[in-house]
């Protein structure tokens, strides 16, 4: 208990220092990790609430879904990096890797909460079935943070990765956090009960984005460095077959249903869907702009929005794999 206490105490004192020098830094765009590229998209659970991101933009939209139209544009960002609502879908919590902080937004009035401070890095976050801890990667000091969201203070700060970004997972019964390492190319696993590592999964080609199937037994990983999907046994930790895809793939996002996988192929401008019962691409989607990790599903499996680099959100018909319209924030 003292060796956490000393490392959540270190961790706060350089928080502090980040966060004060957050509001010169938005002025002259200054970033801490800018060359670090990523877009981030989250729909609220009634869907009627889409909020976007791109690390290169500081600014982060939100839209109406309903009424296809721009709600409002949130400023005062450096690097936005990651969103993620709650179970409830009342707030939403978006990372900033330059500011250091995930900040807490109320999703009615978008005016924010509170400012959890994780040092400068902050980047993916996930958090458990209940809404009540937030998992957070920090990429520049190779940690995962462990919030506890009702007293809004981390319970533990996990070490021993290699610049974990984007790709942070929980596994459907979740006991086991998956972190991506971009050093290394590997997964960590991570004991949700103990917060202790308790294995890792290599071979992987620019590790970007991925999905756990329902079962928890295959996890699907893009590999932007090989224009590949890995298919990987999570029990036995290990690829077990790889399939080729479109041009720099960032995106690996399992429909609801479980039957396809979607990748996001920045260098084509394309998705490919493949079918996870024979392992095959059965079409491309094309007709998006640099599309990369951001892809979500509507639950009644009939659509997946899709964030495009300008922010602009394409909707996909699955049942055509076409793109059928799309929302710009002009």
């Amino acid at each position: 208990m003292n060796v956490l206490k000393k490392k959540i105490t270190a961790l706060t004192l350089g928080i502090t220092l980040a966060t004060s020098l957050s509001a010169l830094a938005a002025e002259d765009r200054w970033t801490f990790d800018g060359a670090i590229h990523n877009n981030s998209l989250a729909i609220s659970p009634d869907e009627t609430t889409a909020v976007a991101s791109y690390s290169q933009r500081p600014d982060v939209v939100v839209y109406d879904l309903k009424t296809g139209k721009v709600r409002q544009i949130l400023t005062g960002y450096i690097t936005p990096r990651n969103i993620v609502f709650s179970p409830k879908g009342d707030v939403f919590y978006l990372s900033d890797s330059s500011l250091g902080v995930v900040r807490k937004i109320d999703t009615k009035t978008l005016k924010v909460i509170a400012d959890l401070p994780l040092g400068a890095g902050a980047f993916g976050t996930t958090l458990n079935k209940d809404g009540s801890l937030l998992y957070v990667n920090n990429q520049a000091a190779s940690t995962l943070s462990v919030i506890d969201l009702e007293h809004q203070r981390p319970v533990a700060v996990v070490p021993g990765f290699s610049q974990p970004r984007q790709g942070i997972r929980l596994s459907p019964d979740g006991k086991t956090v998956y972190v991506t390492n971009f050093l290394g190319d590997k997964i960590t696993l991570v004991d949700s009960k103990t917060n202790a590592i308790e294995g890792e999964i290599t071979g992987f080609n620019k590790l970007r984005a991925i999905s756990i199937s329902a079962d928890g037994n295959t996890l699907y990983a893009a590999n932007s460095g090989s224009n590949s999907i890995a298919i990987v046994d999570t029990q036995k930790h290990v690829i077990t077959t790889t399939v080729m895809v479109g041009k720099d793939p960032y995106g690996a996002a399992l429909t609801p249903d479980g039957l396809q996988v979607y990748t996001g192929n920045l260098g084509d401008n394309s998705l490919s869907v493949i079918d996870t019962k024979t392992l095959k691409v059965t079409t491309t989607v094309t007709g998006l702009k640099a599309p990369r990790q951001a892809i979500v599903f509507t639950k009644d499996k009939s659509k997946a929005y899709v964030l495009n680099e300008d922010l602009s959100i394409s909707t996909v018909d699955l049942a055509s794999n076409k793109v059928v319209s799309t929302l710009t924030s002009d």
